[in-house]
Formats: C-alpha cells, structure tokens, sequence
C-alpha cells in the first residue's frame, strides 16, 4: 500500500483510535529493534501467517533506510525446496535470545504450542508484541499488543466504519513504522517522507469558512 492509499486511508479512520494506535504501536515496535541492529522474528499461526506484513516491513526497512526493520518470518511448514528467506521453522522461537523482538499476529485462537513457544522466547529475554483478536492468553504473554476485534465498530464525524479487520492494521502498523525515522544530511528528506507529507496535504479537507 503506497503513501496515498495509506493518507486516504487514515482520513477514512480520523475520529477513530487507529491512526494514534498504529501510529503508536509502529513506534514501540522501532525502538524495540532499531537501537538493537534487528533481530525481529515475525510468525503467525499455521492457518494465517502474516506474508503481506513480512513483505510491506521489508519495503518500508529499504524505503526508509532502516534495515533492522527487515523481519525473519518464522513459517509453521518448510519445504525442503524453499527459498532460504522463506525456509525459517518454528524453532527459531525455540533460539530466541535477549535483545531480539517477537512480532505475533494472530486473528483466531494460537495453538497451545505456538503459544509455549512464545512464552519460552519471552523467559528468554525477547521482548513480545503482538497484533491480535483478543484473546487473553495472548495479551497475558504480550509486553505490548493492539488488539483489532472483528465485528467491533468505530464511528468517526463522517464516516462509519465497520469491522476493521487485521490486515488493514498491519498496513498502517508497517506504513507507520518507516515514517520520519531517519534524518536526512543538510536538512532534505527522504523522497518517502515527503510523498508522505503532500498524500497527507492533498487529503486534508480545507478550514471551514465563516
């Protein structure tokens, strides 16, 4: 999703809690692996792993000159024919360590041993975020989490939104995380940031006149 779609996106949601709780959860995810050098481990369930998330933080790390933001996504199932980006297990949880970030996205139920896998990684020193449904098993092993509830709704002053599902979340999480992160030499910015900026610009409705 480009920086357009992203700006026509959060004018749809202003009024909402979305575009402050992004925002905000973008923020505590930066700073999680950023001042480490990475180490963000990114997995799913078996029925929903978060490939377009993997995808959007790998674009927002080149776009925005942060390559700690690049994710290892840890896969339920490899095949001995996958690519190596592509051939990370679930044991790698099992090698979490100290100073690496533990990114979940679950919209169901994790499985008990997914969820054992995450409370070892977090014995271990990682530190856990997650992006869920709700559930408390998940927001009891999480330091941080954003919860999107499927059938909730946000009523903004001009628009009704209905159901705002996971994967618009994580759009506005990955966009958000590449945001205004990195100063630029004698003060220009990044192409990104200033595409950015006019998307923001060219949606922002005009004052109101009296």
């Amino acid at each position: 999703m480009d920086a357009v779609r992203v700006a026509l996106l959060r004018e749809v949601l202003a009024g909402t809690k979305w575009p402050a709780a992004t925002r905000r959860f973008a923020g505590i995810l930066r700073t999680s692996v950023v001042p480490r050098g990475g180490g963000l481990l990114l997995v799913g369930t078996a029925e929903y792993e978060p490939w377009h998330l993997a995808a959007h933080l790998v674009d927002e790390a080149a776009w925005s000159g942060l390559p700690e933001l690049t994710p290892t996504l840890v896969r339920h199932q490899v095949r001995p024919d996958d690519p190596a980006h592509l051939a990370v297990g679930l044991g790698r949880l099992e090698a979490a360590r100290r100073g690496e970030t533990l990114l979940l996205v679950t919209p169901g139920h994790p499985a008990a041993d997914l969820l054992e896998r995450v409370y070892d990684a977090r014995r271990a020193g990682a530190t856990v975020l997650a992006l869920d449904g709700g559930h408390p098993e998940v927001e009891g092993l999480a330091h941080e989490t954003l919860t999107v509830e499927g059938n909730a709704r946000y009523v903004s002053d001009v628009d009704a939104v209905d159901g705002i599902d996971l994967d618009t979340v994580q759009h506005l999480v990955s966009a958000a995380a590449g945001e205004n992160s990195v100063p630029a030499a004698r003060g220009k910015r990044h192409f990104r940031d200033r595409l950015s900026r006019l998307a923001d610009q060219l949606t922002t409705p005009p004052p109101a006149r009296w």
